[in-house]
């Protein structure tokens, strides 16, 4: 679609992942959708270049960056939520903005991005620059 129309592609999408769990653990919920969109690419935490961790609360994005096994110095090196904003109905397209622009700052590679959301859910998404 992009190219058709003259317009660069900015990232690849690999995989992408969603899990449920008991709303009592939605901390891990974007670990767990993290890990299995990873699967489902054949890759590891260790084959990405960025993490983007939705943080509506900063547990989440600790709980999940232990869980996930991530260099801690890879997850979200602008500053998450507490510090970027938490937009209602557009935090997935935040970080995966925010995502997208760091790879492409950095000379590309694969990245992460998940995210907790109502009720228990977990989604995630990986993709390449």
């Amino acid at each position: 679609y992009a190219r058709k129309r003259g317009l660069d592609v900015l990232a690849t999408i690999l995989s992408q992942a969603y899990v449920a769990d008991d709303f009592a653990y939605l901390a891990r919920t974007p670990a767990t959708a993290g890990k299995l969109a990873l699967e489902k690419a054949g890759k590891t935490i260790d084959d990405v270049e960025r993490v983007e961790l939705n943080e509506a609360f900063a547990s989440v994005v600790l709980h999940s960056t232990t869980m996930l096994g991530a260099d801690p110095e890879r997850v979200n090196v602008n500053g998450g939520a507490v510090a970027l904003g938490h937009p209602i109905g557009a935090s997935g397209a935040r970080i995966v903005g925010t995502l997208v622009h760091e790879l492409r700052r950095n000379g590309g590679g694969l990245g992460l991005a998940a995210i907790c959301s109502g009720g228990g859910q977990g989604d995630a998404l990986l993709l390449e620059v």
